[in-house]
């Protein structure tokens, strides 16, 4: 270790500078040009030791570029960068989210014998565990105990956040009390996930006692998650003044003036009603940062928002939107929402349009946002607009978006009730353009529509059977009126 640390120190500071991770970063973090300044160092002359790749590796996996991640693992290990066993537990973490779960076990079924250790088998744990598998987890978590292989309180952290992630918060007691059984010493991540198992069987009792025996275990010291998250114990519970208490402790331990730590008790504080302390914590942030992000302003726009200070909410926009570099429509659409409820259309409008001007178009986010509106005030073709938007903005940006079952119902409901079948039959149109499933109960809707309105047509029963749609015996005797 001492004699890397002299080798990398003797490193010129502009091989530094030129590190891979920083080139495949060099032209910014999207999906695109990561992976277009990687396939330039693939097919380039420029070598980089086996340190070096990892240390991409790791920086592509925190900002979630798990397929370039993986292309670069993949070919180092051709051109014959050997793996150790760490490098296979990475190997299967990043084969499950770039190809999804079945390659990341045959990945591990192919690795030989002598590579599969607690590394491996924890990995593919925790793979199961993210993807909710139950059995498949439980099955694996036997095997690794035969094998020795659950021996840290890694394995069983997996499988507590799987429990309570699927509503079985009650398994947690048990696997602590299995822990402390086999003398596998629970950690910070530990303590955590057993405070919160309590708190969902509401037991403040029993989550205070595991505070006092964290405190007491002098191998873990009480972190700043450790306050936040009983602080959000207490104020679920409405236990306000204790709340106050857990989150003077998480203060003390933001000591590093963590950006996230300022962020949580805004958060914390914004959720106990507390006006004047999530103004105070503001304050110290902006002077522990010269430099604000947009996502500390989001953040307190949005408790300003909760607390129904929207004066102090428009007060912290105009400041952020007179400094930022780039606009971001998300800090926009917190306000946009926030005048739509409050019933105040025209200034969300004129926030939407002000965006646009400033290079924020808007998102799917924001379409959401007034189609709500709409809705709420009964006013449908302006909701269908909304809804042909938000279907084109998240085309435009790669992604698919459609309304859920229930808007299609409440939409399609209200054009029945308005007897409009050229509405309902452009709605349908737009909804078949998007390639959205709409299901029985949308087309016994325009089915209801056209007899209410007087109206028939010769092409609903083809319609139907392209569909593969069965309709009720109530509407298909409607549809012998309407396919007259």
């Amino acid at each position: 270790m001492a004699q890397m640390s002299r080798t990398l120190v003797r490193r010129p500071k502009k091989y530094l500078e030129e590190a891979l991770y920083k080139t495949l970063f060099r032209e910014g973090s999207s999906e695109e040009s990561v992976r277009r300044e990687l396939n330039l160092f693939l097919n380039g002359p420029k070598k980089a030791p086996k340190w070096e790749v990892g240390l991409s590796v790791k920086k592509l996996r925190q900002r979630k570029r798990y397929s370039t991640a993986l292309k670069l693992s993949e070919t180092m290990a051709k051109r014959g960068m050997n793996l150790t066993l760490s490098d296979h537990a990475i190997r299967i973490d990043l084969v499950a989210k770039a190809r999804g779960i079945s390659s990341a076990e045959k990945y591990f079924t192919e690795l030989p014998e002598p590579t599969k250790n607690h590394l491996s088998y924890g990995a593919l744990l925790n793979c199961y565990c993210k993807e909710l598998m139950t059995e498949k987890a439980e099955a694996l978590m036997e095997k690794m105990k035969e094998l020795r292989f659950a021996s840290s309180s890694m394995a069983y952290n997996s499988l507590m956040t799987l429990y309570t992630k699927t509503g079985h918060p009650e398994k947690i007691p048990s696997i602590i009390q299995e822990m402390k059984a086999d003398d596998i010493m629970p950690d910070c991540f530990t303590y955590n996930v057993w405070m919160r198992a309590l708190a969902a069987a509401n037991d403040i009792a029993g989550v205070e006692r595991v505070v006092e025996e964290m405190k007491r275990d002098g191998r873990v010291t009480s972190d700043w998650t450790t306050y936040s998250n009983l602080a959000s114990i207490y104020v679920d519970a409405g236990m306000l003044e204790k709340a106050e208490v857990a989150l003077k402790e998480l203060e003390k331990r933001n000591a590093c003036k963590d950006l996230v730590g300022f962020q949580f008790l805004i958060t914390l504080y914004g959720r106990a009603g507390n006006l004047i302390e999530v103004y105070r914590v503001w304050r110290s942030l902006k002077l522990a940062f010269s430099k604000m992000a947009n996502i500390s302003y989001l953040n307190m726009i949005q408790v300003l928002v909760n607390l129904n200070d929207l004066p102090g909410a428009e007060k912290c926009f105009r400041e952020w939107e007179s400094g930022c570099k780039t606009y971001d429509i998300r800090v926009a659409n917190v306000l946009i929402e926030a005048y739509a409820k409050a019933e105040m259309l025209e200034k969300a409008e004129q926030l939407k349009k002000r965006a646009k001007m400033r290079g924020a178009k808007a998102n799917i986010k924001t379409w959401e946002i007034f189609m709500d509106y709409h809705l709420k005030k009964g006013e449908v073709k302006s909701a269908v607009e909304c809804i042909a938007n938000g279907i084109s903005t998240g085309r435009g940006d790669g992604r698919k978006w459609v309304p859920s079952s229930e808007i299609v119902q409440t939409v399609m409901g209200r054009l029945e009730r308005d007897r409009d079948v050229d509405g309902a039959e452009g709605f349908l149109q737009i909804l078949n353009k998007a390639e959205c499933d709409v299901g029985a109960e949308a087309f016994e809707s325009l089915i209801r529509t056209y007899a209410a309105a007087g109206r028939t047509s010769h092409v609903i029963r083809r319609r139907l059977k392209m569909e593969k749609v069965q309709v009720s015996q109530a509407t298909e005797k409607l549809l012998e009126k309407v396919c007259v």
